[in-house]
């Protein structure tokens, strides 16, 4: 397994950009696909965006396709999501994961602590 620490969550004003990065330790991150998840206050997790692990491949829910890009950097160990046009209902708490490349919370066994993306009106 790996270890994960989420950063780059804030408090912005709906139209606004945010990335987040997920630096993770451990010597195998290249043998994993990764994913951010987020979850609402009073929600179940959600799959957001999930990338494969050479990066060939990203996959993303239809809420924030056009807006939301995932990415990676190996050599570095860090997966990305670029988050622009951020509306308020993006309000979440982000959680990056690794594991298989799915949308499916039971296919990722290593998870952050999250990072608090708040979006104001």
């Amino acid at each position: 397994q790996v270890q994960l620490v989420e950063s780059g969550g804030g408090s912005v004003q709906a139209g606004a950009s945010l990335r987040l990065s997920c630096l993770a330790s451990g010597r195998t991150f290249s043998y994993y696909a990764m994913a951010w998840f987020r979850q609402a206050p009073g929600k179940e997790r959600e799959f957001v965006a999930t990338i494969t692990t050479t990066g060939a491949a990203t996959s993303y829910t239809n809420s924030v396709k056009g807006r939301f890009t995932i990415s990676r950097d190996n050599a570095q160990k860090t997966v990305y999501l670029q988050m622009n046009m951020l509306r308020p209902e993006d309000t979440a708490v982000y959680y990056c994961a690794a594991g298989g490349y799915s949308s499916s919370i039971r296919n990722y066994a290593s998870w952050g602590q999250g990072t608090q993306v708040t979006v104001s009106s």
